[in-house]
């Protein structure tokens, strides 16, 4: 069984200065929740009771919003507010949390690297915080069934426009007896649209088998000086007696990309009005906003 969770969470957010100054940009809020929480949910609701945050110098207040707050608990439980004291204790309660600090910006497969001695010899999730799925299209649960059936590392991927594949890995695939599943024979890191083998884009979901490490360590630095979680997965994909197969899963349900700054502000619209708290008024008020006649320049 598969029991624990990887999140990378040591970037600066640099393209969201200057709110991330001072604030990791895990912590921005996406309508009342930090983007982190979404994904810590995800992980919790896949069955990874044990979560592991790869994190860097000022990222504290992370480790500050999964422990108790045992003073403002008990100035709610003074004041008989037990809906906000549920809020609160629910981010604690989701998994057993544990933190290693990255130590220096060497990519993501120097970070999934700091994971090892935590993960040891068994095959474990990856999550990007970036990445935001929506609770009701369960990615993670089914990448974790086809890795329990299948063995070896499974990868979620996601259509694209031919355009857009220079912002993602991109995977050459075949196809199996499943729709949504395939496997993964080669894999390249940011091609442009004339070298991409194919629309199939790497997103940030990864359930790993624990081979990957030696992998890693033998994995030169590339672009930037950093060692890329795809060119070990492509060790992986080029020879099947190294770690058995790598498949994909094709996920074509709702996702935010809350490291861009408009797909930051959709994912907070989307979600907002889908709830049923605030769904109704705010999307009454959205549409007259954006049904007026805006003023001239």
């Amino acid at each position: 069984m598969i029991k624990k969770a990887v999140i990378p969470a040591a970037g600066l957010g640099t393209r969201f200065l200057p709110a991330t100054k001072a604030t990791p940009k895990e912590m921005l809020p996406v309508v009342d929740k930090p983007a982190i929480q979404y994904v810590v949910e995800e992980a919790a609701a896949a069955g990874l009771s044990d979560v592991l945050m790869i994190t860097g110098r000022n990222k504290r207040p992370l480790e500050d919003h999964f422990d108790r707050n045992h003073e403002l608990e008990s100035a709610l439980l003074r004041k008989g507010d037990a809906d906000r004291l549920l809020k609160v204790q629910e981010s604690s309660d989701l998994a057993t949390m544990h933190y290693v600090r990255q130590g220096a910006p060497k990519g993501l497969g120097h970070a999934v690297l700091c994971a090892a001695p935590h993960v040891g010899d068994e095959p474990f999730a990856v999550l990007l915080g970036d990445d935001l799925m929506d609770p009701r299209d369960p990615l993670l649960s089914r990448m974790i069934d086809v890795q329990t059936r299948k063995g070896g590392s499974v990868v979620a991927l996601m259509e694209v426009e031919p355009d857009k594949t220079h912002l993602y890995g991109c995977a050459a695939v075949e196809a199996t007896g499943e729709e949504d599943v395939v496997r993964i024979t080669r894999l390249v890191e940011k091609p442009a649209p004339a070298d991409a083998p194919s629309n199939f884009a790497v997103i940030g979901r990864y359930v790993l088998a624990p081979e990957i490490f030696p992998v890693l360590r033998g994995t030169e630095p590339g672009r930037a000086g950093e060692i890329q979680l795809t060119d070990a997965l492509q060790v992986l994909a080029g020879d099947e007696r190294v770690a058995g197969p790598v498949h994909g899963v094709v996920f074509r349900g709702r996702r935010y990309d809350t490291g861009d700054r408009g797909e930051y502000l959709r994912a907070i619209v989307g979600l907002a009005c889908e709830r049923e708290d605030l769904g109704p008024d705010f999307r009454s008020w959205l549409r007259r906003y954006v049904t007026k006649e805006m003023p001239e320049d």
